[in-house]
C-alpha cells in the first residue's frame, strides 16, 4: 500500500514529483496560448537560436488571355520580415532537510506545483503582453530588458497607418475613437477589417474573422456574451429575429492582458478587445523547451543505485528546477484589429 505523505519516504517524495508536476501543469489555463492569435510550433534543436518569419503575396486576381497571346505571369511581393529569438525563463526550489524528516512531504510538493506553474505561468504573460503593449513599439518586461512588440513595418502591432512594400496605400487596425465593446461598436470593427484587409499591392483580400478577444474585464465579458449568445424567447419582442453573431465568433478572454510589465493589475487596459483572424495570423510562438521540470543533479543515477544522497552538502537541502525556452515574434498586423476602449481619438 501506498504511504500517505506524512509518512512517506523521501524515495516516495521523489516519484510523486513528477506527477504532481505534470497535474500542475494540466490545471494552467494557457489563455493566449490557445486562443487563435497566435500559430504555435517547435523549435528545433541545434539550429541556433534565431529565426526569420516573413510574409509574402502574389496578385489577387488573373488576367484576361486573348487567343493566342501570352499568358500573364503571377506578382510575387515579398512582405515584410521579423526576426525572432530564442530566450530561456527558468525558477529553483529548494527541499531543506527539516521538510524530509520532519513530514513535511505535503509543504514539498505545493512547492513543486507552484514551480511548474512559474515557468508556464511566464510564457502565457509574454504572450498576452503582446496584446498589452499592442499600441507600442517596445515595452520593459518584469527582468527590466527591452522587447520588441513591434511588427515588420516598424510599426506597434495596433496602428492608424501601417504599411505595405508593393504600394503606398496604407491601412489601419485600430478602431476609431477606441470606443468600448458594444454592438455599434463590433459593427465599426468589421467595417474596419472589411475595408483594411489588404496584400502587398494594396488589393482587397477576403479573410475570415473568426475570433474576438476581451481581457477579462466582467462588464466586457458579459456584453461580449450577450452579442454572440444571446437568443431571444419565442414569447419576446424579437421573437424569430436570428442572432447574427451566434456561431460567428470564438470568445478568448485573456486574462493577463489588463497588467503591468511586472504581471500587477493595470486598469488602464481593462477595456481592451479586438477581433482576430486565427487563419490570416502572422504571430508566432516557437518552443524548443516546454516547460520542463528538472530533477536534482544526479536523481537518475541515484535512483539506479538505490540511494539518494542528493543533497547540497552546504545547506542540506535538494533543488528541483523548473526551465523553458521560446521565441515570439509577430510579422504582420493584417489579421487583428482592436480598441483600447479608453475613447481616445
Amino acid at each position: 500500500m501506498t504511504p500517505t505523505l506524512n509518512t512517506a519516504t523521501f524515495s516516495d517524495f521523489v516519484r510523486l514529483a513528477p506527477i504532481i508536476w505534470e497535474d500542475a501543469i494540466k490545471s494552467i489555463q494557457m489563455d493566449a496560448r490557445g486562443s487563435g492569435l497566435f500559430r504555435v510550433g517547435s523549435f528545433a534543436a541545434n539550429t541556433g537560436n534565431t529565426k526569420e518569419y516573413s510574409e509574402f503575396d502574389t496578385n489577387e486576381y488573373a488576367k484576361k488571355k486573348a487567343e493566342g497571346d501570352v499568358a500573364s505571369q503571377s506578382r510575387i511581393q515579398i512582405g515584410y520580415s521579423k526576426i525572432g529569438r530564442l530566450y530561456r525563463v527558468a525558477e529553483d526550489v529548494g527541499i531543506s532537510w527539516e521538510m524530509r524528516v520532519q513530514g513535511k512531504y505535503p509543504e514539498a510538493l505545493r512547492r513543486i506545483a507552484g514551480l511548474a506553474k512559474k515557468t508556464a505561468n511566464r510564457l502565457e504573460l509574454d504572450l498576452s503582453h503582446r496584446i498589452t503593449f499592442m499600441t507600442a513599439t517596445s515595452y520593459t518586461d518584469l527582468d527590466g530588458e527591452t522587447v520588441d512588440t513591434s511588427v515588420g513595418d516598424g510599426l506597434a502591432l495596433l496602428s492608424t497607418t501601417h504599411t505595405l512594400r508593393g504600394t503606398s496605400t496604407t491601412y489601419r487596425n485600430r478602431l476609431a475613437g477606441n470606443p468600448q465593446l458594444s454592438r455599434g461598436a463590433l459593427e465599426a470593427m468589421e467595417k474596419q477589417a472589411v475595408e483594411n484587409t489588404l496584400n502587398q499591392f494594396g488589393e482587397k483580400m477576403a479573410a475570415t474573422f473568426d475570433v474576438i478577444w476581451t481581457t477579462d474585464d466582467p462588464n466586457t465579458i458579459n456584453t461580449c456574451r450577450e452579442l454572440i449568445q444571446a437568443t431571444a424567447s419565442v414569447s419576446a419582442p424579437n421573437a424569430g429575429i436570428p442572432n447574427v453573431y451566434q456561431g460567428k465568433y470564438k470568445h478568448v478572454v485573456l486574462r493577463r492582458v489588463a497588467t503591468s510589465a511586472t504581471g500587477a493589475v493595470d486598469n488602464s487596459k481593462a477595456k481592451y478587445w479586438g477581433i482576430a483572424s486565427s487563419d490570416a495570423t502572422s504571430a508566432y510562438l516557437d518552443v524548443l523547451e516546454e516547460p520542463t521540470m528538472r530533477e536534482p543533479t544526479e536523481v537518475s543515477t541515484q535512483k539506479a543505485l538505490g540511494t539518494l544522497n542528493i543533497e547540497d552538502n552546504t545547506t542540506d537541502t535538494i533543488t528541483y528546477s523548473g526551465r523553458a525556452c521560446y521565441m515570439i515574434c509577430i510579422v504582420g498586423a493584417r489579421w487583428i484589429h482592436g480598441s483600447t476602449g479608453d475613447l481616445t481619438a
